[in-house]
Parts: structure tokens; sequence; C-alpha cells
């Protein structure tokens, strides 16, 4: 074997020459890699201790079927968070500006054995992209995980931060992806998961509480940012909100008349004095007011085949509501496909650029996001959600700023209806009120909205170079 040589002008790190006695358990060559062997061997020269050394008990979820929603999910105020990838982060810190709710009858039933509680470490087992992402339950902590999770119960939360500042790092995400197999979707059994050495160094989880605390306050002024907008919306519309009557009994209680209720809902909520006043305020803006109905050239949702959208990596991208972020933009973390026959079935509702997608249902009614990349155009959307596309004459980013803002809020919930599962209707929607200034004004608000956003992404983003520089001390630390 050592007469053969590999010529210089390939990539070492893809191509290379292994004894067979040096060959393991595993034959893929993504095992073999010539970094990941040399971390590996770096790591074990500090007599690590392996993830299984720290286990008490280990499980993984199961996600309840979406087609029968009524059974096994639930709204946020009534239900336990279920956990899924995008929930993970790598500081550590659990994230829920995404999460999805089941009932209290899924959690102790069907997911009892997945139960997640104060302290718990939470990884990443199968998905593309970063492997053994670890998250830690906070305290007073109650909550649930899909199959793509798994939750470790070490006996201490200190010990799960500790952990979960390892297996974030580099080092860690490295030798846990070196134990992954699966082709599209990679994936960790409990085998490879609990192989993987750990080395102890309290100076590790040092560095992570840092990172935390900056990103925390970096969060704390993009939030500060981001809710700076609804004033400078209001100000320019000329919408002066009421306030909000106080939650007494005797607020509670109102008359109307029958000439309100016929052709409407019958429940009470709905015909609140507080919306009727705010719906007043709308109509009262500087400019005109319309609905939504005048200022849209369409408006559908979508639909997937049966068994639903999958994980493949082929086909045409279905999206839905989880893939709307916190800035009104569609951004895709974890992707769902549909196949190419089905999508051209139904190419009215195919994305097109400055499209708006809005959830119609679920715990998330009412979010908004535009399609603002070309990577996003010419794709699907699910069942959850409206694709609205603007009229000629209206500023698509004003017009989504304004559904995202408060007054446009409260009066998409006073339109939402349902009992277990809540949502939206399309004439329902079709009926928002909605003030038109001139093309200029809406350019100006839009540009202005667009200008915030931007600064409270800038903030946002410098958690990741944080994470940059913790994971290159972290490494200088651990193996130099």
């Amino acid at each position: 074997m050592s007469s053969y040589t590999i010529s210089k002008s390939l990539n070492p790190k893809r191509v290379f020459i292994l004894q067979k006695s040096e060959l393991e358990k595993r034959l893929d060559p993504f095992f073999y890699i010539p970094e990941l062997l040399e971390l590996e061997k770096k790591v074990l020269a500090k007599k690590p201790k392996k993830l299984r050394d720290y286990v008490v008990s280990v499980s993984s979820g199961a996600t309840p079927k979406t087609t029968e929603s009524e059974l096994y999910y639930a709204e946020k105020e009534n239900g336990i968070p279920f956990l899924r990838v995008q929930n993970l982060s790598p500081t550590g810190v659990l994230e829920f500006d995404d999460c999805k709710y089941i009932n209290h009858e899924t959690h102790n039933g069907m997911l009892k054995r997945s139960q997640v509680s104060t302290g718990d470490l939470l990884v990443k087992i199968t998905g593309v992209g970063r492997m053994a992402v670890a998250s830690v339950a906070p305290e007073g902590f109650i909550g649930n995980i899909n199959q793509h999770i798994c939750v470790i119960k070490t006996g201490s939360k200190e010990i799960s931060e500790t952990l979960a500042a390892f297996l974030n790092s580099d080092i860690g995400e490295k030798l846990a992806s070196r134990r992954s197999a699966g082709g599209t979707r990679p994936a960790l059994d409990y085998p490879a998961l609990l192989s993987i050495p750990i080395i102890e160094d309290k100076r590790i989880l040092q560095i992570t509480n840092k990172v935390i605390e900056q990103k925390q306050k970096n969060e704390a002024e993009a939030e500060k940012l981001l809710s700076s907008i609804d004033d400078y919306l209001l100000k320019e519309l000329g919408i002066k909100l009421p306030e909000p009557p106080e939650n007494n009994l005797k607020n509670r209680i109102y008359k109307t008349t029958i000439n309100q209720v016929t052709g409407n809902r019958f429940d009470p909520f709905y015909h609140q004095a507080y919306f009727i006043e705010v719906e007043k305020s709308i109509k009262a803006n500087k400019y005109r007011a319309d609905i939504l109905r005048n200022q849209l050239s369409f408006i559908e949702s979508g639909s997937r085949p049966k068994g639903g959208a999958t994980r493949d990596d082929e086909g045409i991208l279905s999206l839905g509501g989880e893939h709307v972020n916190s800035f009104c933009e569609v951004q895709v973390r974890t992707a769902k496909y549909i196949p190419l026959e089905f999508h051209q079935s139904i190419l009215s509702t195919e994305t097109k650029l400055n499209d708006i997608l809005f959830v119609k249902d679920g715990a998330t009614t009412g979010k908004v996001g535009m399609i603002n990349k070309k990577e996003y155009s010419g794709q699907n959307i699910n069942e959850h959600v409206f694709l609205l596309r603007p009229i000629a004459t209206i500023n698509a980013f004003y017009l989504v700023n304004y559904l995202n803002s408060k007054v446009a809020q409260i009066i998409i919930k006073k339109l939402i209806a349902g009992a277990t599962v809540t949502g939206i209707t399309k004439d329902a929607l079709k009926s928002l009120p909605i003030p038109i200034p001139p093309i200029d004004k809406q350019k100006e608000i839009a540009n202005h909205v667009t200008g915030i956003r931007n600064k409270a992404q800038q903030l946002k983003d410098k958690t990741k170079e944080l994470l940059k520089k913790a994971s290159e001390e972290i490494e200088e630390i651990l193996l130099n």
C-alpha cells in the first residue's frame, strides 16, 4: 500500500488512503477524514469521559399527526411546548419564536416517555446541518420533543449546561458529525451519540455564558427597535388607538342590536366594543380607508400531496408558517418538499417575489412574511398559509408591515374563529380594513420600517460572530 500515492492536485481532505488495519466498525470514508481523525486523537489524548458517563436516562419523542391536529395539538395559552430542532440553539438556550404546542392528553399519554423538565439536556440527533446542537431546559420548564431530538436526564442542570457548551463548540460538533450515519438525512443513534468524548472544563461554560449575556443584551436592544415600528406607523397614518378597557365584569357585559349580529358571527368576543372603536380609528386615518380584498390580485391557501411534504432534498419547497421569521421575511431553516408533479398540478399557488405569506390557523395565526429572495420564488405553500399577491398600485413592503402592525393584529384577532384549533377564513381576512396612503408615502413608510428591521437584524447577527469567536477560544483552551 505504501507504493500508492495521491496526486497533489487532489484535495487531501477529500481524497486519502487508509490502511486496512486502520479500519474500525464503519466503512464509509467520511468517518476516516484525516482532519476528523486527527481531532479525535487530540481529544482522546486528554483522557476524556464519554457522554454516556453523564446519562441517567435518554429517550426521543415522536410527531403526532398534523392531519389530526385537533386530537394532539393546542394553543399556546393551554398547551405544552412541543420542541423541534429549530427551538434548539448553539448558545444552549431554548428559543420559542416558532414553537408548537400539544395538549395535556398527548403530553401525558402518547409522548409520556419524552417529557422534558428543568435541567434536561436536549440534543439534535437527526437532520441536515449542524449535528448535536444542544440546549438545556430552563427553571420551571415542562415540555416535550419530536423524534429529531433526544432528551437526556443528567441529574443536574449544571452538568447539562456544561455538556451543552461542549457539544455546541466546533470540536463537539465535529466529533458528533463524524459519528453520524445516513445519506441525505444524517442521524445519530444512541450508541453513536453516547460515545462522543467529552472534555470537562468549566472555562467552556464561562465563555458560553458571556455569549449568552451579550446575546440577551443585543436581542433586548433589537426588540426595542422593533417595538418602535408601531408608534412610527400609527403616527404616520394618523391612527390613535383607543385604550383597552379594564378587564372587569362591567366591561365584559355589553349589548348589541339584532341588525349588527345578523349576517355576522354570534359569539360575544367578535362584537366587543373595543374592536368597534379600533375599526373606527382605522377608518378615521389621515388617508382613505379600504378593505384588503380590493388591494389584492390573488389570495389562496395551499395544499400538500397525500402523506404530506417530505424532507428529501428533491422537488419544490413547501412553505408554511414555520418559515416566516420575526422580521416579516420568509426564511427556510428546516426545508420540506413536495414532488414537482404535484407542484405543477397547483401552479396557482406558485410563489413570486414580493408575495406575502399569511399564517391562517394554529398558534401563530396572523403572522406575516414576504418572499424577498429569489430562491423562495417559484416554490409552493402548504394548507396552513394564505398566499397574498398585492395589486400593482400598493407597495408590498408597506402592506406586509401594516398587516404585522399592532392595529391590524387587533382586528385579525377579532376575525379569528374556532375552538380547539383556531384560524381565519379567506372571506374574513378579505374584510380587514386598511389605510391607503399615496404610493410615495407607502414607499417612505416601507423604507423607514425596513431600515429599523435591518438595524435589529444586525444586532441579532452579532451573536453569530460571538459564537465563532467563542468556539475558537474554546478550541485553544481544550487542544493547546
